[in-house]
């Protein structure tokens, strides 16, 4: 079989259809064919499946282009940049196809199929109950023109469908290696619908011929697909509408709860709702990397230039691939604390403000939030984590929680509050964070307890949380008068 020939410039296509919100299996997809462009200094074709009316919309399709933005994708052919093969939307290349289908007849590759859904569903169970192959049987291969013209007189309309050859396909599949599809599983098939459209088992191998697609890299799910397009590519071959076959490579399944297939409709699939969280790009595409590849066997976290250095679509494993959110969210925690303070302060600005905020916009002290920052680097997941961690310094009082109050006021904490308060008045707040500590550990121990027990009703009557960033050193940024104000103001809640 013919292929992408050796030593040809790489131009892989990334090919979504505008529906609904994108998925990050197809982000995935998207991640792997651009990294594998990039690796090798090749093309990335970005099109657009839009010949679903029904199903495609230009707020999916805008969406679409605002997250590939906002992941850092480029594209060097499509969308917004234009290219020697626009256009690179499918519904405005209508004519083309069609004017492809026509050939596609005329050279006996395809013929016109007038059988109704009913006959077709009738002689699909008939083959079923006999243990035969279910798909389409051939009945219109070879009507001649008399029997044409009867079907049309008696109002049948037809629908366009491909001649498979009667022999085997076997291709390399750069992922799991030899294939071979025989005959019988897998049938004519149709490439025009009967008003005249053409459909994807047309447009997408016809779009992938003429603007010289070398590698096709997209999920398992299309696996099945593949020898009708082989087919039909080297059908475009001998009309010269194609040059060669491209290399295919099937990417794994990723899977989501219960060993399924993550769907569009599973929560954790949207990828508006990582952005929306605060993931960081560079976070979450090392993570969707590792979704069916490897960087190296002691090494998951990594930059995405050390991603185009190293992909291979060699190195992608054909095993079904589990979405992990807790590894994801790991990973994402580690990138943000690689960034640099003041690129974490930048990133952490949309949470700092209406609607994310739960303080007044004119109580934001930009110093104390320069303070914290690099204490705050250090503990969150996500960015949106920012808001409930700092709360504390620009509410006139803390977050009411009931919840943290009944875990941290327990013992007698009016009696461990009014040392502490008696102890951190005392203490040099000039000192910096240490001497804060001190305080609240003699506090502790003059009551008998650890360091930990008695910083918790502290913490709580200060921040309004059980757990958040380094106390003393929020303390000190938070100042001793504002201290004192809530410790006091909890020592009143307690004996109210």
């Amino acid at each position: 079989m013919a292929n992408a020939t050796p030593g040809t410039p790489v131009r892989v296509r990334f090919c979504p259809s505008p529906t609904g919100n994108p998925h990050v299996g197809l982000i995935r997809t998207a991640l792997f064919n651009w990294a594998y462009a990039r690796h090798n200094k090749g093309t990335l074709v970005f099109r657009i499946e839009d010949t679903d009316a029904a199903r495609d919309s230009e707020e999916s399709y805008n969406q679409l282009l605002d997250s590939f933005h906002w992941l850092g994708f480029d594209w060097d052919e499509g969308p917004e940049v234009g290219g020697p093969h626009a256009p690179y939307r499918q519904s405005q290349r209508m004519d083309l196809y069609k004017d492809i289908a026509d050939k596609l007849l005329a050279a006996g590759h395809a013929y016109h199929c007038y059988c109704t859904t009913e006959e077709l569903d009738t002689r699909r169970d008939a083959a079923r109950a006999a243990g035969r192959p279910s798909g389409y049987d051939g009945t219109c291969r070879t009507l001649t023109d008399e029997q044409k013209a009867a079907y049309e007189a008696e109002g049948r309309t037809s629908i366009v469908r491909f001649r498979m050859p009667d022999e085997p396909i076997t291709f390399q599949d750069l992922v799991r290696g030899e294939l071979t599809f025989t005959p019988e599983n897998v049938p004519d098939y149709g490439i025009v619908r009967a008003n005249g459209a053409p459909l994807y088992t047309l447009v997408n191998p016809v779009d992938d011929a003429l603007m010289e697609i070398t590698h096709v890299l997209r999920g398992e799910d299309l696996l099945s697909s593949t020898p009708r397009q082989i087919a039909l590519y080297k059908a475009l071959i001998e009309l010269g509408i194609a040059k060669d076959i491209p290399a295919f490579g099937h990417l794994p399944y990723v899977m989501g709860e219960g060993n399924k297939k993550l769907s569009k409709r599973d929560p954790q699939a949207n990828l508006n709702l990582y952005r929306e969280r605060g993931f960081l790009p560079e976070g979450l595409l090392n993570y969707l990397a590792l979704l069916g590849w490897s960087f190296s066997a002691d090494q998951d976290l990594f930059s995405v230039p050390e991603l185009i250095e190293k992909f291979d679509i060699a190195d992608v494993n054909a095993n079904p691939a589990r979405f992990d959110l807790k590894k994801a969210e790991a990973i994402n925690a580690d990138h943000i604390r690689r960034l640099d303070v003041k690129d974490f302060i930048t990133a952490c600005e949309p949470w700092l403000k209406a609607p994310h905020a739960n303080w007044a916009p004119e109580d934001f002290d930009e110093a104390a939030w320069q303070a914290i920052a690099p204490h705050a680097q250090t503990r969150l997941t996500v960015l949106s984590d920012i808001t409930a961690n700092v709360d504390f310094l620009f509410r006139k009082e803390p977050v009411e929680d009931e919840a943290s109050w009944t875990k941290a006021m327990k013992g007698d904490p009016v009696a461990l509050l009014t040392t502490a308060r008696a102890t951190l008045d005392a203490a040099d707040w000039a000192a910096g964070p240490e001497p804060l500590k001190e305080a609240v550990l003699a506090a502790g121990e003059e009551h008998g307890l650890k360091l930990g027990k008695a910083q918790a009703p502290v913490r709580v009557a200060v921040t309004g949380r059980t757990v958040g960033l380094p106390l003393f050193e929020s303390l000190e940024i938070l100042g001793k008068e504002c201290t004192l104000q809530r410790i006091d103001a909890a020592l009143a809640k307690l004996a109210g």
